[in-house]
């Protein structure tokens, strides 16, 4: 069984046997009339919690409630981080963390503007660190998409800031958080293979993408099962291997 880290004791710590940490990394955002701008750190620190109650030795780390959210700001309330300082915030926990003796990290990220800035963190601290394993699953939404039975979203495939899947996710793990009466989406068209670089108000006028109105606890429980799969499977397998990943030279 994982650990909560906000409600772990000294004592607590010092007879049990933690030999990882869990973080989610979230922001303060915008997301539609329907969902709370705390969205993406609840849902990754919930998420981690889960995870946390089906593998062992994994600390949960409080999560990070701001993210680099600037090409949300036309809809309020936004509270942006720059890129250069989320990157450091990243940066500076990771290595907090290796300095109280541990070894393996993961990130469960909820914010599309993280990525890059969780991605220059990690590598950073691995070249400085080398025998630190950090792990990240960058964009669960993603990956819960591909996981799912390919029937299950009606629109655009679930995908959406505050669509379809995200609200779905919503429903499933805060239900008394989301208004769904207040849910509406636009659908954008984008190029497929090519990514435009965008303010988010040019591609929607309600604050969401894809379409909420749709979403279903049902979905998000689906969505959820999927994600914590995913993360639990990778750390027992981890855990077999002993943080190594196999070499075929």
């Amino acid at each position: 069984m994982g650990y909560v880290g906000t409600k772990l004791t000294g004592n607590q710590y010092s007879k049990e046997k933690i030999d990882k940490v869990i973080i989610g990394i979230g922001s303060f955002e915008n997301h539609g009339s329907h969902m709370p701008f705390g969205t993406d750190a609840l849902i990754s620190n919930i998420l981690a919690e889960k995870v946390a109650e089906r593998v062992e030795g994994l600390l949960v780390l409080p999560p990070v409630n701001y993210g680099f959210s600037s090409h949300y700001n036309n809809f309020p309330f936004v509270v942006s981080l720059s890129a250069e300082t989320i990157t450091t915030v990243i940066k500076e926990i990771l290595l907090e963390v290796i300095r109280n003796g541990i070894s393996k990290i993961i990130i469960l990220n909820g914010h599309d503007g993280n990525i890059a800035p969780i991605e220059i963190a990690a590598r950073t601290v691995k070249v400085m660190h080398p025998e630190v394993v950090i792990a990240s699953l960058n964009d669960w939404w993603v990956a819960a998409g591909k996981l799912v039975p390919p029937d299950t979203f009606k629109v655009w495939n679930g995908l959406g800031h505050a669509g379809e899947g995200e609200t779905s996710m919503g429903l499933a793990l805060f239900p008394d958080l989301i208004e769904m009466e207040y849910a509406r989406g636009v659908v954008p068209t984008l190029p497929e293979h090519v990514e435009v670089k965008w303010c988010f108000n040019e591609l929607t006028n309600t604050g969401a993408t894809g379409d909420p109105s749709v979403a279903t606890a049902d979905k998000g429980k689906l969505m959820e099962q999927a994600v914590i799969d995913v993360l639990v499977s990778f750390i027992k397998e981890m855990d077999q291997a002993d943080w190594k990943l196999s070499k075929n030279f």
